[in-house]
């Protein structure tokens, strides 16, 4: 009898797990793509990547449902180096809706420049971001 509760228990567990899983994908593909990507290739240990948490939030919550803000530690991912051709951190990828790269960004980036460069590349605006020049 405590085998045949334990396999019922069971079943029951393994039809939830799978029915929570086919919905979880299934709310996924409903989901809207986002126009733009924006990949931040950091670590939790340097400086100015900590200090692009904050942009990334900002930049997440402005853009909620448009910009899909990912980060990367580079430290723990590290294929991710090899990907995008990281040289140095942080790097900002940033991507259209297709998944190719129309921007790179090298070390720390004002919030106020990203927004310029996303609302120039959504149509928002037409001013220009600046690019450092290292």
């Amino acid at each position: 009898m405590k085998n045949l509760a334990s396999v019922i228990c069971m079943a029951i567990i393994l039809s939830f797990s799978i029915s929570c899983a086919a919905a979880t994908k299934e709310k996924a593909k409903n989901q809207p793509k986002p126009l733009l990507t924006f990949v931040e290739l950091g670590s939790v240990n340097c400086i100015p990547c900590r200090m692009m948490k904050p942009v990334m939030k900002a930049i997440e919550d402005k853009y909620k449902g448009q910009v899909q803000v990912i980060f990367h530690d580079v430290k723990v991912k590290k294929e991710m180096v090899a990907k995008y051709k990281v040289r140095v951190i942080p790097t900002q990828v940033f991507l259209d809706a297709e998944g190719k790269e129309f921007f790179r960004h090298e070390g720390f980036f004002p919030k106020e420049e990203i927004i310029r460069l996303i609302d120039k590349k959504l149509g928002i605006s037409g001013k220009n971001p600046k690019q450092r020049q290292d």
